[in-house]
């Protein structure tokens, strides 16, 4: 009886580790498969950007892609990825798209892959003007800068990564003094301490309500609140003296998120309104993702409560929204808020399919490491 019981209990541990091989093949096969069809349709990247109107490939949306790739190279270790990241430095002269006098957090987003580059082969030219440009601000008394929530995931790494390279803790003091501006006293704080998201910016602080008179918070905008205090705290030591205001943000906004996630695993473009233009979006869900990946693989967040619904959000991102060439659908386009890119499809591709794609790609490389 004993022998047969213990027999049991190894196939269903064997079959339990095959299931969990395929399941981690097919969260890759999907990264590269959805990386690849971004790489064949930019061969090359530095190449400017024509939508609306002509930008340089150093624009934000480009830099949330490369974020997304080095962290698939660092778990792949594919050359291929890297080269590419190079390239588009190489190509765009290690330059900020507003130029390094400014003040703007926007170009300051390639930043983080320039100083991932750096890391990899210091050269100074890599960061001269990305370095020029968080001086000025380091090194100045102004702290309204970061008015929009988005700001704080373009710019914050960069401070965090400057005051761990160079040893100087005036970078993450300055960084904490303004996006403690932005969560206390931009329109009178943007985040709300009561329901635990954040405003997009003072535009939709009450009494601005959506068209069921709830209070407005944009998925993708909190979704980069999420990635922000993420990226800072992997890059802070926790001996930092701000990093339990890091921490215990980032705990609340999870928990906050948790009871907001559609049955079908995504959430809504507007987190508290299902009615003010529901429906499936993939960017914000995949940086919830990410961010309970994150959590687990961090210690910050139970397994138990967020396993499930991070794995219920990666099924529905790669059951319903890639296309059999890679694309990803239910992007929504850049804007600020839900009705911004309306309507959404599986058909329709973003006006920046770029940036959907690094949050699609940090996503799944976090999950791939639980």
């Amino acid at each position: 009886m004993l022998k047969k019981f213990l027999m049991a209990g190894a196939i269903v541990c064997f079959c339990s580790a095959i299931g969990f091989a395929q399941s981690k093949k097919k969260v890759l096969n999907d990264l590269v498969k959805t990386n690849a069809y971004l790489m064949r349709k930019w061969p090359d990247p530095a190449m400017k950007v024509i939508s609306d109107k002509e930008r340089t490939s150093n624009l934000w949306t480009r830099g949330v892609y490369y974020e997304g790739l080095m962290n698939l190279y660092r778990y792949t270790g594919d050359e291929t990825y890297l080269q590419y990241a190079k390239d588009w430095a190489e190509g765009n002269n290690w330059s900020l798209r507003f130029g390094k006098e400014s003040r703007h957090a926007d170009p300051m987003c390639a930043g983080q892959t320039y100083l991932d580059l750096y890391e990899l082969d210091p050269e100074p030219k890599k960061i001269a003007d990305l370095k020029h440009a968080v001086d000025l601000m380091v090194y100045s008394e102004k702290s309204d800068d970061w008015n929009w929530i988005d700001a704080l995931q373009m710019a914050m790494p960069v401070f965090a990564k400057f005051s761990i390279m160079d040893g100087k803790p005036e970078y993450s003091e300055r960084m904490y003094e303004i996006y403690m501006y932005t969560k206390t006293q931009e329109g009178g704080g943007l985040y709300n301490t009561q329901e635990k998201l954040w405003w997009r910016d003072k535009d939709f602080v009450p009494p601005y309500k959506t068209p069921g008179g709830e209070n407005c918070y944009w998925s993708r905008g909190n979704g980069w609140v999420v990635l922000a205090l993420a990226r800072v705290m992997e890059i802070l030591p926790k001996t930092d003296p701000h990093y339990s205001e890091y921490e215990n943000t980032f705990k609340e906004m999870m928990y906050a998120l948790l009871p907001l996630q559609r049955e079908d695993g995504f959430w809504n473009v507007s987190l508290t309104d299902p009615t003010h233009f529901g429906g499936p979006e993939l960017s914000g869900t995949a940086l919830f993702a990410y961010g309970m990946a994150w959590g687990i693989n961090h210690g910050l967040l139970p397994e138990k409560t967020f396993k499930k619904p991070m794995k219920k959000a990666w099924k529905a991102m790669s059951t319903t929204c890639i296309h059999d060439d890679g694309m990803l659908g239910y992007v929504q386009s850049t804007g600020k808020e839900p009705k911004d890119g309306q309507p959404l499809s599986f058909a329709k591709p973003a006006n920046f399919e770029d940036y959907g794609l690094g949050c699609f790609l940090l996503a799944g490389v976090e999950i791939l490491k639980l």
